[in-house]
Parts: structure tokens; sequence; C-alpha cells
């Protein structure tokens, strides 16, 4: 990382700022990376939540056993991220109702500048199931998708 801040940061930095074409990539943690999350119920109950909570629209997503990595951008409601974020994991913590199953408070996520970095970091993290040896293949991995496409105008 080239910002030496980062080093010495205990918590991520947050907050989506400028009026141009927005996408944020977000990761997020189980509590204490107890691994739930690659899950078929888990999957469909997350894709539920993120298709209703139109604040910010969840484009290509992964789900890891322990994290999960998605790319949104603005949609109908004039909502922060974080609020949204917030908002999600709540929605989905309600109807999945399992002891145990609960997110890390925090997240990580950072704006994504241009087309040629979210095709970056989206290569990126949809090789994750491979690198961690649970498929030979990223198209094998069923935990993944997209719920919107995102566009850059």
């Amino acid at each position: 990382m080239s910002n030496p801040d980062h080093q010495k940061r205990k918590h991520p930095a947050h907050g989506v700022l400028g009026a141009e074409t927005v996408i944020v990539f977000l990761t997020i943690c189980t509590r204490d990376r107890a691994a739930w999350l690659a899950d078929p119920l888990v999957h469909s109950t997350l894709r539920d939540v993120w298709a209703e909570s139109r604040g910010w629209l969840v484009g290509r997503y992964i789900l890891m056993p322990d994290h999960l990595h998605l790319f949104a951008a603005p949609g109908e409601l004039d909502i922060p991220f974080d609020n949204w974020v917030r908002y999600w994991k709540s929605q989905f913590t309600k109807r999945h109702r399992i002891d145990g199953h609960a997110w890390q408070t925090d997240h990580w996520d950072r704006r994504v500048r241009r087309e040629e970095g979210y095709e970056a970091a989206w290569d990126y993290v949809v090789n994750n199931p491979v690198r961690k040896g649970l498929v030979s293949r990223s198209e094998d991995w069923q935990y993944q998708g997209t719920v919107f496409e995102l566009r850059w105008d």
C-alpha cells in the first residue's frame, strides 16, 4: 500500500465523497472469522436483502466461508454508504436468526475509480476460492453472482 498511514490504522477509514460515478468495493468479515457464509440459505437470504435494500445497488459479489466482497453503486435513495451497510446487515441478521452467525462490527471499503479498476478488483476476488483451494476453477464456486448490473456512465 502506498499510504503509510494505512499500516498504522486499527480501523478502516470510511466515507464516499464526490459526484462522479461511484462504485465502492466492500469487504465484510464474519465475527471471529467464523466460516458460515458459504451456504445456500445464507447466499439466498443475502441476495434477497440486497435486492430489497435499494439505497445502494449490489453488483458483483462473492461469498467466502468467513468474509464477503461486493461492489455497490448509489441506488434509488440518498443514503450514506455506511448506513446502508449497517441496514442490510441488520436485515440479514433478523431473517437468518442462527446463533453464532454474526458480522464483525466494522467493514473495509474503497472507491473504485475507473472501469479498469473494477475489472481488476473483480478478477482478484473471483479467484479467492481457487487460491484457498476450495475449487479448481473460479467459475465452479457457487457462492458468487450479480444482483444489479453496475454501469460506468
